[in-house]
């Protein structure tokens, strides 16, 4: 069963997992700029509004693979130990990269009609998730990413230079009362930071 939820059209990138180790908050925002806030703090999609910043999106899945749920990221809706669904990808906007995201899937939240989440490929699991009308958003947390985490050292892989702390959010979608979790950080460059490069 497991090998059902494999990607089968590439192998995994050489830095996957690459993870998200960090201490998400939900009031850790106040010393950020208004424009980073409202990204970070934007309840809609992001693929969405990505897309409305370019001419070309597309996404380039790491990888995806069956794991156990470590403590750090369970919660009220996802239990340390459960298996779930890691997937890890990259969004491009106009072939620059913009935002990391990590996905996490229970499996016993892939039946039903949600069986279609294991096999996405290179769409977008937010496009999906928001065209569904019963899709219920959890409170989003935040956290930042400095220059020693992985997530930097997946920026540097794509010649992104690290120069200021990296901001991401999280949150719990609950989909037919089946929840999954989705992270996302904003890469160096990224339209978020427009007001820190300028």
């Amino acid at each position: 069963m497991v090998q059902l939820y494999m990607v089968q059209h590439a192998q995994s990138h050489r830095l996957f997992p690459v993870q998200m180790h960090a201490k998400w908050c939900r009031e850790k925002t106040s010393q950020l700029n208004l424009y980073l806030q409202d990204w970070l703090l934007d309840p809609s999609s992001l693929t969405a509004r990505l897309k409305q910043h370019c001419q070309d999106f597309h996404v380039q899945v790491l990888g995806q693979r069956v794991e156990n749920c470590s403590d750090v990221e369970s919660n009220d809706d996802i239990i340390a130990g459960e298996e779930v669904l890691v997937r890890e990808v990259l969004l491009f906007c106009d072939n620059k990269p913009q935002v990391f995201a990590r996905s996490l899937l229970p499996l016993r939240s892939l039946t039903g009609n949600e069986a279609q989440l294991a096999k996405l490929g290179e769409q977008s699991l937010g496009q999906v998730l928001f065209n569904h009308p019963d899709l219920k958003r959890k409170g989003i947390e935040v956290a930042s990413f400095d220059q020693q985490s992985t997530v930097a050292a997946l920026a540097s892989y794509y010649q992104l230079s690290v120069e200021h702390p990296l901001w991401g959010r999280r949150s719990v979608f609950v989909v037919n009362d089946k929840p999954l979790m989705v992270a996302e950080v904003f890469l160096p460059k990224s339209f978020a930071y427009q007001e820190i490069s300028e």
